[in-house]
């Protein structure tokens, strides 16, 4: 009569750790930091550990100060391009990017496009989300 209740007791262990390992945070997600350089500007673009969903990007640019900062989603592999997200200022020389969405993991690159006095320029940065 004990087998039952055993088997059961260790099916359900085994069901609830395997559900726990799925939804487990990654340690391994880091914030990421790369920085360019397009004509007058250096371009810094930091991101929190990208994530599928909406994500928030910062920019910070030295050189002129732009007059507007937008970041621009693309996935070349699937063919995926989204609308540009208009960056608001955040201090100076600094820009945030929110509700950035990236619906799926993989490869992506973030087109950041500065318009300004020191004239347009872009940039492009490659963005892994796992």
């Amino acid at each position: 009569m004990k087998r039952p209740k055993v088997l059961i007791a260790v099916v359900a262990l085994v069901v609830v750790a395997g559900v726990a390992w799925l939804l487990w945070p990654a340690g391994d997600a880091k914030a990421t930091t790369q920085q360019a350089v397009s004509g007058p500007y250096t371009v810094q673009f930091s991101a929190d550990p990208p994530r599928i969903g909406g994500n928030t990007f910062a920019v910070a640019v030295t050189g002129p100060a732009p007059d507007s900062v937008s970041v621009e989603p693309v996935m070349a592999q699937m063919g995926h391009a989204f609308a540009p997200v208009l960056a608001v200022p955040d201090g100076s020389g600094r820009f945030r990017a929110t509700g950035v969405g990236l619906p799926m993991s993989g490869q992506w690159e973030i087109t950041v496009s500065l318009h300004g006095p020191g004239g347009p320029a872009q940039v492009v940065f490659p963005l892994l989300v796992k």
